[in-house]
């Protein structure tokens, strides 16, 4: 079991997915539900929710919702077919993971504490990062890639009404994942200096 800081070490996005998983299925959303249990959030107000689609249903949010959105904006077809050679990476993937803020939690804590009603969307931003986060290291520790992107919000009310979703979840990101080639990754690893980074006061 490596420890924390070498597994963010080792993290970074992976583009070149296959469609396999060296863990089940079972194993897999085991995992994404301990995860999303463990991971804290502001006011304690656990607004994070999580859809993990496999198979057909991950091809058709790629496929079909993403790539229809696109389409819809492009601006050309010479541009969309980029685009759509770009979704494809995704579509490759074994399974996708879907990030969202469930909005009925953050309008309650707005209600309850109006002093920080404009702080609180900022808080479940937070919460929802840290969820992305811990959930990208857990899967890069079992030995699966990932990498997080952003479609929303073209694609969010096609995803809620495609996956049958409560209006109030708010789309925030989408991390496609599965086996990767770990001889020939992809992503960047280019990290500033922690020197250039952090400041230390008091020694």
């Amino acid at each position: 079991m490596t420890d924390l800081i070498t597994t963010l070490e080792a993290r970074h996005s992976q583009y070149v997915l296959q469609g396999t998983s060296q863990i089940s299925d079972d194993e897999l959303v085991d995992l994404i539900n301990r995860v999303t249990v463990a991971v804290p959030s502001a006011f304690n107000i656990q607004s994070q929710r999580v859809a993990v689609i496999f198979g057909d249903e991950h091809k058709k949010l790629w496929n079909g919702i993403v790539k229809d959105a696109l389409h819809k904006v492009a601006a050309s077809e010479e541009a969309f077919a980029k685009t759509s050679a770009k979704i494809d990476t995704f579509a490759a993937a074994h399974g996708t993971i879907l990030f969202f803020d469930d909005m009925a939690g953050t309008q309650q804590l707005s209600q309850q504490f109006p002093l920080y009603a404009d702080t609180f969307p900022i808080y479940a931003e937070q919460s929802l990062g840290m969820l992305q986060m811990a959930m990208w290291a857990a899967l890069s520790e079992r030995g699966l890639g990932a990498s997080l992107q952003h479609y929303n919000p073209l694609i969010d009310d096609a995803v809620r009404k495609e996956f049958k979703l409560s209006p109030n979840w708010r789309l925030s990101a989408q991390m496609p994942f599965g086996d990767f080639d770990i001889e020939h990754p992809t992503g960047t690893l280019e990290r500033m200096a922690a020197t250039d980074r952090v400041k230390v006061f008091g020694r």
